[in-house]
């Protein structure tokens, strides 16, 4: 190239798009990782009952939500839109908050990494079935062993299985209402923006979410010592909306089964924190339990990364698209982007 030719080369970005969107996935699942034991310490003792802790932080989350949207006036969602704002709503602000509440009332936090350990196989094959997505075997080799290394893992911190309690039957419903959730809002997040599709689920569910939240304060008037407060704090500030920001960006720029991986990493941090917050003994196999889990989530994400995406598709979604829009798709991304 001479130094009068017109052509130039395009800026190399800092991260590919799809590791970006791991970072951002890597992000929001650390400030998810706090939530199993800030809400054992919410509920563990007689000041805040599960209803009103699983309902009174998506009022908090809603509030910050409908004023982020008003500051910064963003566009109504449309048509069909709404329908799909209600499924996200239903699993991520209904659903899990309250099952898990509920569930870790009588369940250790150790013991609820258990089944909430089977969130990302279950968040990567509702992808599969909404997105339409690929992913390698090898990927779900990788995916499948790393599920099974978390599970045996929570079920060793824990103590072992221990027969089916009611607690694990609400934490499997709240791992299935996460999938759903997940991967519907990884989706619209594509088309209204990552932090903007969890701050319209919150503020579609705010109507129901207060009311349960005054009908759990009449019956039982809330109280607690300023560490359970804190922690209710944080379940309805980070947990079910800063959080989300990350995680649903992440999702948005994908590959979603891909990022949805990194969810197992997420079962080594609550038992880490449980550790440091509730003073749970932390031994040796848990550490080399923990490297067990994050190298199998690794691999599952290089197998991916390694991977073209197929013809006609969205490298970074791994998603099958018409033939022209991938454009759109990448359009749609960007817009969010730069609506954030």
């Amino acid at each position: 190239m001479t130094s009068n030719s017109s052509a130039t080369l395009p800026d190399a970005p800092v991260l590919p798009p799809a590791r970006s969107g791991l970072w951002w996935g890597l992000l929001g699942v650390t400030a998810f990782s706090f939530t199993v034991p800030f809400t054992r310490v919410a509920v563990a003792g007689d000041g805040m009952s599960a209803l009103f802790t699983g309902c009174g932080r998506a009022v908090i989350a809603a509030l910050l939500a409908a004023v982020a949207l008003a500051v910064t006036r963003q566009r109504l969602p449309r048509g069909l839109q709404w329908g799909r704002l209600a499924v996200v709503a239903a699993g991520v602000v209904v659903g899990f908050p309250v099952l898990t509440s509920y569930a870790l009332t009588t369940a250790s936090a150790s013991h609820s990494a258990v089944v909430i350990a089977l969130l990302p196989a279950a968040t990567a094959v509702l992808a599969v079935l909404r997105g339409h997505e690929r992913p390698p075997k090898p990927f779900w080799v990788m995916a499948g062993v790393g599920a099974a290394a978390t599970v045996g893992f929570a079920f060793l911190q824990g103590g072992g299985p221990g027969g089916l309690h009611w607690s694990d039957l609400l934490l499997f419903g709240s791992v299935v209402a996460a999938g759903v959730g997940y991967a519907e809002g990884g989706l619209l997040a594509r088309e209204l923006g990552a932090w903007q599709t969890i701050s319209w689920a919150l503020v579609l569910a705010a109507p129901v979410m207060t009311a349960l939240t005054v009908l759990a304060m009449a019956q039982h008037p809330p109280t607690g010592s300023a560490a359970e407060w804190a922690a209710f704090a944080y379940l309805g500030v980070v947990s079910m909306f800063l959080g989300f920001f990350a995680w649903y960006r992440g999702l948005a720029i994908g590959p979603m089964a891909q990022v949805s991986q990194i969810q197992l990493v997420q079962p080594v941090l609550n038992i880490c924190w449980a550790a440091l917050l509730l003073h749970e003994h932390l031994t040796w196999p848990t550490v080399l339990g923990g490297l067990v889990v994050v190298g199998c989530a690794g691999t599952a994400v290089r197998t991916r990364l390694g991977r073209a995406a197929p013809a006609g598709g969205d490298a970074r979604t791994g998603v099958e698209s018409p033939a022209g829009s991938g454009a759109e798709a990448e359009g749609s991304i960007r817009a969010g982007t730069e609506a954030e």
